[in-house]
Order: C-alpha cells, then sequence, then structure tokens
C-alpha cells in the first residue's frame, strides 16, 4: 500500500481522527445508497461480521451494534444503555476521555464513583481491588485504553483480570486503539468495547460501534436513558431486519469504512497496521528528542497512535506560529490537552508512513524559530 495522501491533499492529518484516509476510502463515498435496499443492508451486515472477527477469536461469543454520531455517541449509548437502574459505575480515569465518561454518568444520573490516577500516570489495579473489596455496589468498570489526553496506554488486561475477579461487567473505551494493536476481547475479559470509524480502521468520521458480548447485551432491553442512544434496540433492530438502522444512517460513511475494512486486511491485518504505527511513533519521538524536545511520557506507558510533547523552552515559541509553518510545509498537528504542562500533540495514525514521520521531522528543523 502506498501513500497517496501527500498528492491530493494539501496537508497530511497528524491528529488522534479524523485523519488523513486513502483515495479509495474515499472514492468510495462518490456512490449513493438506499437506507432500505438489500445490497446496503448486507454491507452493514458484513462490517458487523468483521468486527468481531477483528476483536476475538470467540466471535460466536460477540456481536456488533454500528450507532450514528461520532465516538462519544457510541460511549454514551453504552453508558446509558446497560447500567440498570440499581446499578453502579466506577470509572477509572487518567485523562479528558475517562472525565468524559464520568460526565455522562452523571448527566444520566448514574450513581458514579470516580479513581482519578492523575493525567501521567497508567490506572492500577491495586487501588482498583482495594476500592472494590471495600464498595460492593460497584457493578460496572470504564476505562479509556488509549488516552487520547496524553498516548498513555492503559494496562486493560490488568483491569479485566480484576472485573473477572470480583464479577464486574467490563466496558472499555478503545476509541483510539480498536483496529491498530492486537487484542482479544474474550481474553481481556471485556463485555463492551467501543471505537469509532475515524480511527484505527482508517474510515472517515460519521459513526461509532460497540462491539459486545452477546449475553451481556441480551439483559438490557428496557434498561436505555434515552431514545436514540438504546443500544439494545439499535442492536435488535439490526439483528431483526438483516442489519437495518433505526434511524436515517450515514450511508457514504458506512460505505468507505468497507473499503477501510478491506485495506486493513491488505495491509496484513492489525498486527501488521501495528507495526506501522509503533514504528513511525520510534521514529518521531527519537527524532524530536534529537532536535531536543522532550517527550511527556515516558516509553513504558506510550501508546503508538500520538505523542505528546513539551513546549521547548524558549520565550519565542508559540503553538500558533510552529502550527501554521508546519501546515504551511504539509502538516497538520493538535494542540495539547493536559491541565499541568505546555504541551502540543502529533498523531501518527491513518494513512500515514514511516516516510512522512521522516519528512515531518525535516520540517520541524527547517522552520524552527526560536
Amino acid at each position: 500500500m502506498t501513500n497517496q495522501t501527500a498528492t491530493d491533499n494539501p496537508y497530511l492529518l497528524l491528529t488522534p481522527g479524523p485523519l488523513s484516509t486513502s483515495q479509495a476510502v474515499r472514492e468510495a463515498m462518490m456512490r449513493d445508497w438506499c437506507t432500505w435496499d438489500r445490497d446496503y443492508n448486507e454491507l452493514v451486515q458484513a462490517i458487523r461480521e468483521k468486527l468481531v472477527r477483528l476483536a476475538t477469536t470467540r466471535f460466536e461469543e460477540y456481536t456488533t451494534v454500528l450507532m450514528q454520531g461520532s465516538g462519544t455517541f457510541s460511549v454514551e449509548a453504552v453508558l446509558s444503555s446497560v447500567i440498570p437502574a440499581d446499578g453502579k459505575l466506577l470509572v477509572l480515569t487518567n485523562g479528558a476521555y475517562g472525565d468524559r465518561m464520568v460526565q455522562m454518568a452523571r448527566v444520566h444520573g448514574i450513581p458514579t464513583e470516580v479513581m482519578d490516577f492523575g493525567e501521567v500516570s497508567p490506572v492500577a489495579e491495586a487501588p482498583l481491588e482495594e476500592l472494590l473489596e471495600q464498595d460492593a455496589a460497584i457493578t460496572h468498570i470504564a476505562v479509556v485504553h488509549s488516552e487520547t489526553t496524553t498516548g498513555m496506554l492503559n494496562p486493560i488486561a490488568d483491569i479485566g483480570e480484576v472485573a473477572k475477579r470480583f464479577g464486574k461487567t467490563y466496558i472499555v473505551d478503545a476509541m483510539s486503539s480498536f483496529g491498530g494493536i492486537p487484542l482479544d476481547m474474550a481474553e481481556l475479559h471485556i463485555d463492551y468495547l467501543i471505537s469509532s470509524a475515524n480511527k484505527c480502521i482508517q474510515g472517515v468520521p460519521g459513526f461509532g460501534f460497540v462491539i459486545a458480548k452477546t449475553t451481556e447485551l441480551a439483559t438490557c432491553k428496557g434498561r436505555a436513558r434515552t431514545l436514540s442512544l438504546d443500544l439494545y434496540d439499535q442492536w435488535e433492530t439490526m439483528e431483526k431486519h438483516n442489519g437495518k438502522w433505526r434511524y436515517t444512517s450515514p450511508t457514504h460513511v458506512v460505505r468507505a469504512f468497507y473499503q477501510a475494512l478491506v485495506e486493513l486486511e491488505e495491509e496484513g491485518g492489525v498486527a501488521k497496521r501495528y507495526e506501522r504505527y509503533k514504528r513511525s511513533q520510534q521514529i518521531l519521538s527519537e527524532g524530536l528528542e534529537r532536535l531536543g524536545f522532550r517527550i511527556l511520557l515516558p516509553k513504558e506507558f506510550q501508546s503508538p497512535f500520538i505523542t505528546s510533547i513539551y513546549y521547548p523552552d524558549s520565550a519565542a515559541f508559540t503553538f500558533g506560529a510552529f502550527y501554521e509553518r508546519l501546515k504551511q510545509a504539509g502538516f497538520v498537528i493538535y494542540p495539547g490537552k493536559i491541565s499541568q504542562a505546555d504541551t502540543f500533540r502529533i498523531g501518527n495514525i491513518g494513512e500515514v508512513y514511516p516516510e512522512d514521520m521522516q519528512r515531518l521531522l525535516a520540517a520541524v528543523e527547517e522552520n524552527r524559530f526560536w
């Protein structure tokens, strides 16, 4: 597969998504589809099956639900649909996206406990075990796998072991990781995994998806706190009507996502894509360090998807000027999001390759102004 983005786009998106996509993914959106047509609904069913097979080798135990909207919509669909009225949620957080889950739960009046590990430390199982021994009312545990706030990769296997041992339902926001790093939901004891079309599978924005343990989702009828985000009802409709969505679906985006799944297979699957992302991140971080930048996270916590970098120690540096210079050179980067330090972020997911990281480093060196 070759990088086609450099010639037909004014710049490469080095962001956590939306991200630079292949020409073939964009071209897939050039045809119109009818939401009631069998051809379209069979395409939806094919996507659902492919997602489950990406998520686990025990695919007969899991199912997929596609949801309109951004990935945040799918996270809220899970939290508002699967926790019963007498349930209690525990959110393990170390960034903005864990905090967002807390906000969602509180908007819906869900009893919620928060375990905050700070922005630069991974979540850990020891304090989790201690809390679960003290609070038997907790029924569900939620965590972000790759916290885009910093680039932190949280130890979801360790958390899953604890959740399983205590008999809790385990929810993982894998928005920025699914499709880009090998995992098996069954081995990790994940009951609900949430991601989005425009992340590591390299589609375009417009819908998210939930991969769920079928026996868990089957218990959720009537629990939903909203109409549009009723996860069970969306699943039941897709099951009974061969991939039909309850309300108007993003047809062009769905077709583009199918093409993105095909391209993932052509690349060699998740393991090969992980190798590409990991290599690109390594080139980026090591190259920036050679240029005098400091990376926020230690290597053992760093995900292969997005990297946070401290501002240079110079009064002359401004992110806005740096951003514009790189944009003119053909690259769009991302502002920082942590509260304790001035940082910016650079992503390397999407139709981005190690040679693009080398070109970026050359542009950074050429466009230094401090």
